[in-house]
């Protein structure tokens, strides 16, 4: 096995950042694109981003395996106007719809029920006043119309409003994993597994959609760089890559795959979610590490000898990636994701433009390294 490591620093070392670097960006580019539409639930953007991948993966000569699963989910892909106090707000710049909310077309007056909640009882209408916009994804309909609106473009209290607001609830939206694999030529029944979910929020009304740059078009691009070095790398044991949908609507794709699974999961030697890895300039945190503190060791001696990441901070067990329900079916499991830079997240500013990718190189050396002691 230590031909093995060797064999992967000597791939490693001649491999050319440079050019793969530029796929990267162009990789991200693509995925935040307004055509992608920001990944999610209008504009067939999910789905659209499923078959650039599939493409990507097939111009690396690697065949995916789709797995389709359906949920439900509510939308906003019409008419989304808001004024309040006779001004005209932007959607996503000024305000977002709150994700479980029903469609509303009304006008009135706002009445103050505290510091930052402004009721329309009439209308079912709650209008909240807070610094920052975060958006998400719901899978059912309240009976009320939730508007959250950023406080900086408000000079004086919500009094009036005119709200004409249309959503979408989709019982059964169809999404898609996708699974692909790189055979070992010596122990193809053990696997590393590479994954990061390639959906995002998508869009809220007719011109407003969320990049989703950091979160996660990043971590699909890194994966899919990982696929072409792999491809032309083919390693002793087998090299998996999963690209989850549905992460945001609750990591309902990576259940499903864990409750349908493409390959045994037995066969997995470990996995490493990556998502939210667009940045570096604090380091990192493995979610786990604690749950694995041998691998978290060994990923660490592997960084404190080649000083890829500034440090890496170990973080205990959490739901909050498609690590989670691998992790639950006794799979061992890191998900990584990368610290500094933008505060982008959830909103209209996570774009592929201001999202530095600050230690790419590095984390993708790491990612290798780890992959090849781990089988040791």
């Amino acid at each position: 096995m230590k031909k093995v490591i060797l064999f992967l620093l000597l791939s490693v070392s001649n491999y050319t950042f440079a050019q793969d670097f530029a796929y990267t960006r162009k990789t991200l580019n693509t995925l935040t694109s307004p055509a992608l539409w920001g990944r999610g639930y209008t504009k067939n953007g999910m789905a659209k981003a499923a078959k650039f991948i599939e493409r990507e993966f097939a111009k690396n000569g690697l065949k995916t395996i789709n797995q389709d699963f359906i949920f439900s989910v509510n939308t906003f892909p019409g008419t989304m106007d808001l004024t309040v106090n006779g001004k005209k707000l932007i959607p996503g710049k000024d305000f977002i719809v709150g994700q479980a909310s029903k469609g509303l077309i009304g006008s009135g007056m706002l009445f103050q029920r505290d510091s930052t909640h402004f009721v329309a009882d009439s209308t079912k209408l709650i209008l909240t006043v807070q610094p920052k916009l975060t958006w998400s994804v719901a899978t059912k309909v309240e009976d009320f119309t939730e508007i959250l609106i950023k406080k900086e473009v408000i000079e004086q209290k919500p009094q009036s409003f005119e709200v004409n607001i249309e959503n979408r609830f989709i019982p059964d939206f169809k999404a898609t994993n996708i699974y692909a694999s790189i055979k070992g030529t010596k122990y193809p029944d053990s696997v590393i597994v590479i994954t990061a979910h390639y959906d995002h929020l998508g869009g809220m009304g007719k011109s407003t959609y969320f990049p989703g740059a950091n979160d996660n078009a990043s971590g699909v691009s890194l994966l899919l760089s990982l696929a072409k070095f792999y491809a032309k790398n083919p390693q002793p044991y087998t090299v998996a890559f999963i690209c989850f949908a549905a992460e945001e609507a609750g990591l309902i794709g990576s259940k499903y795959f864990t409750e349908n699974p493409l390959l045994k999961l037995a066969q997995i030697r470990f996995l490493i979610n990556l998502d939210l890895v667009g940045t570096g300039e604090a380091g990192a945190t493995v979610v786990n590490a604690t749950i694995y503190p041998k691998a978290f060791a060994l990923l660490n001696s592997i960084n404190d000898r080649e000083k890829y990441l500034v440090k890496i901070n170990p973080r205990g067990k959490a739901a909050n990636s498609d690590h989670y329900f691998f992790t639950e079916k006794g799979v061992p499991a890191f998900f990584l994701y990368t610290q500094g830079g933008t505060a982008a997240y959830h909103d209209v500013e996570d774009k592929a433009k201001t999202l530095p990718f600050t230690v790419y190189e590095n984390l993708f050396k790491l990612i290798v390294e780890f992959s090849g002691a781990l089988m040791k």
